[in-house]
This record gives structure tokens, C-alpha cells and sequence, in this order.
């Protein structure tokens, strides 16, 4: 069955407006069956987890079927699926975690092709517990990452990567970095947030012992999860209150889960099961194909990156005219591209933008093939002003 954008646009009361909508990166607008399983779950009974009364049950339920939806999304195993605010706050509570057992002579490798939230964390708890930081580095030209084997060594404890860059679109070959990482044995903690929008993913397939993503980049709630297998999980002991359970993965979850938005997660993972990730690959990577055709005819612009895998995300500059400047004028004409380094602070620096990046498109499962076009002519437009 063909991909019906159509459809699947007209679940979305955001595009009502006629706004072109290619922020998508920092966040995707949000469906109506997902605002209506937060509203829903928020308007029913409700109360602490338990198994007495129907609210207890009922809070009980929607923490179930979130985890299995999650764990079905990411090829995971739903007793490893930990809910938390944000992949930032998941991950430096992973970090201080793991940095427990760190001390001098130890290693840990991050990529200058990150997200900050993928970095610091593991840059902060390396220092602290005394262990030396290593940097894996990227083509500046091509956006590809390099060789992380000379970078490895029996001190390794772990390597953080990136399985799709929210800045360039960069998709590395993961399993061969996980591989090489587990063949030292260090352990992998892997980005999925920009990735898990926009193609099928496995926890596995990729070799990810850690894999985090934020459910608000692909139709969701504003949350983030943290899949790992569960037997990795009883081996850490994060910082908890006492009254608290002891068992995995809610030794991970601090305090009340927010059952609103866990309900609607699972409501966006059902959304994209219905789509099938494949599909919407399949229609994200044509659009992409029209844009980066499009782009190389337009006189003054510049695209970042070459990357031979690549997420539907593209960062450009127009010659002589400021990315907020060109960020504005795509905004006046009802279309929104913004510009920035997208924490992405390394990334931008090491492609030569400095730490202001520059106007970042990155389509999404509602794009269509006429707004890549308005994009175009009106990116036209403004560098004939």
C-alpha cells in the first residue's frame, strides 16, 4: 500500500494553517490521536501504580503498554525501557552512574559530530571521576565520521555516538563503532533521538548497550526513553530514595512517572507502526532527493555535509545574507526553518559556522513535495532581494 501523506496529514490540526513546517528536528507538530490519549489519560481516574482500584490499574496499564510500545519501536526488550524527562536528563543520569566505577586510566570516547547531550554528560562525569576524554573527529566536507579504531584501547570503558546527526543528517555506520567498542570491552551508549523519527530501528542491529531517543521528535509527548537490556540495568545502582523500588527498570525512574504522557507515546508509536517506518523512509528520502536537487540550482547556497547516509536534514548557508536574516524571511512566508547550531555546538564548529550553525531543514512524515518547493522558491527569492 502506497504512503498516503494526504492522510496522514489531515491528523495533524496544525497544519491547518498552511505553515510549512520544516523544524521538525527540534520537534514535530503533534497528531490529534496523540493530544487526545494525553487529554484522555489526564481527564480518567487516576492514582499512584497499583492493583486494588480501577485508577491504580489504570496507571498501572498505561506505564505497561508505553514500555512494550517502546520496546517494540526500538527492537528492545520492554523490561529495559526507562522513562525519564528528557534523553538529557537520562543520560547524565546514566553518566554519573557508570562514572562511579571510572577512575585515572580510564577512556571514554565522544564525537564531535554529537549533540551536546551525547557529549557533555559523559565529558563532565569523565573529569570528575579522573578519566581521560577521548575526541573522534569528522570530514569538515563530507560530514563522515572517522575511524574510532585508534582511538581504542583496553582503557575504554565506553564510547557515545551518534546514530544520525541533528545538525548534518550524518547517519555512521554504528554497528561497526559498537562492534569495535564490545571488541575492547567498553560498553556503547547510542543517540537514536534524530534517527528513531525517520527510519526502523533495533537496539541490537545497532549494538547499542545504552540507545536513548525523545518521543516529542517523532509525534510524541515531550519526555525521553532510555532502552538496555535489563541484566545491564541490575548491575547499576543510580542514586534513589529509600522508600523507592529497588527493581528494573523503576529504580531508574525518579519519582511519579507522567502517565498523560507515557499514554501518549504510545499513541505516537502507533501512529508510526500504522505508517510503517519503512514508508515513511521511503517518502522522506524522495522528498530529500527534490531538495537537495532543488538546492544545488539555486544560485548562493551552500549545503553542509555530504554524507553518503543521511536522516531527510539539511544545514545551508546563503551567501551574503545572515542565517537569522534568511530564517526571518522564510518565516514571512509561512514557512519554518530555523537557524541555529541546535546544540550541536561541536559539530558547528568543526564544519567552520562557529557556535551560530546555520538554517537547518529537516522534513518529516507530514512534508510534502509542494512545500519542498515553496522552500525553494522562496529561498530563490531572497537571494535575488
Amino acid at each position: 500500500m502506497s504512503y498516503d501523506v494526504d492522510a496522514v496529514r489531515a491528523l495533524f490540526p496544525s497544519l491547518a494553517d498552511g505553515t510549512a513546517y520544516f523544524d521538525g528536528p527540534g520537534g514535530s507538530q503533534t497528531p490529534t490521536p496523540v493530544a487526545a490519549a494525553v487529554a484522555g489519560t489526564l481527564t480518567a481516574g487516576l492514582a499512584n501504580r497499583g492493583t486494588v482500584t480501577e485508577a491504580e490499574q489504570r496507571a498501572s496499564a498505561v506505564v505497561s503498554m508505553a514500555r512494550r510500545a517502546m520496546a517494540d519501536l526500538l527492537g528492545a526488550d520492554r523490561r529495559g525501557v526507562v522513562f525519564g524527562r528528557s534523553m538529557t536528563q537520562l543520560t547524565f543520569d546514566v553518566s554519573r552512574t557508570l562514572a562511579t566505577g571510572w577512575g585515572p586510566g580510564d577512556e571514554v570516547v565522544v564525537t564531535r559530530l554529537d549533540h551536546d547531550a551525547n557529549i557533555r554528560p559523559w565529558v563532565i562525569a569523565a573529569e570528575r571521576a579522573g578519566a581521560t576524554v577521548r575526541w573522534l573527529g569528522f570530514d569538515p566536507v563530507t560530514a563522515e565520521l572517522d575511524d574510532v579504531a585508534p582511538l581504542l584501547s583496553e582503557r575504554t570503558r565506553l564510547v557515545a555516538v551518534t546514530a544520525a546527526s541533528n545538525l548534518l543528517g550524518t547517519r555512521p555506520d554504528v554497528p561497526a563503532i559498537t562492534a569495535a567498542a564490545h571488541a575492547v570491552g567498553a560498553l556503547t551508549y547510542v543517540d537514536a533521538v534524530h534517527l528513531v523519527p525517520h527510519a526502523p530501528v533495533s537496539k541490537d542491529e545497532l549494538g547499542a548497550d545504552f540507545l536513548a531517543c525523545s518521543p516529542y521528535k517523532f509525534l510524541g509527548p515531550h519526555c525521553g526513553v532510555l532502552a538496555a537490556d535489563p541484566a545491564l540495568l541490575e548491575t547499576l545502582h543510580p542514586d534513589k530514595l529509600l522508600p523507592s523500588t529497588d527493581e528494573v527498570p523503576e529504580r531508574f525512574e525518579l519519582g511519579t512517572l507522567p502517565y498523560e504522557l507515557l499514554a501518549g507515546t504510545t499513541a505516537a508509536v502507533d501512529l508510526l507502526r500504522g505508517w510503517g517506518m519503512a514508508a515513511v523512509e521511503e517518502h522522506e528520502a524522495a522528498l530529500l532527493a527534490r531538495l537537495l536537487d532543488g538546492l544545488a540550482a539555486v544560485p548562493g547556497v551552500t549545503v553542509h555535509g555530504s554524507p553518503a547516509r543521511r536522516t531527510p536534514t539539511v544545514l545551508l548557508s546563503v551567501d551574503g545574507r545572515e542565517h537569522a536574516e534568511v530564517h526571518r524571511g522564510l518565516a514571512a512566508r509561512g514557512i519554518n526553518a530555523p537557524a541555529a547550531s541546535f546544540y550541536a555546538i561541536e559539530a558547528s564548529r568543526h564544519v567552520g559556522l562557529g557556535d551560530a550553525g546555520a538554517l537547518r531543514v529537516g522534513l518529516a512524515p507530514y512534508t510534502t513535495a509542494d512545500e519542498i518547493d515553496r522552500l525553494l522558491n522562496a529561498l530563490g527569492d531572497l537571494v535575488l532581494r
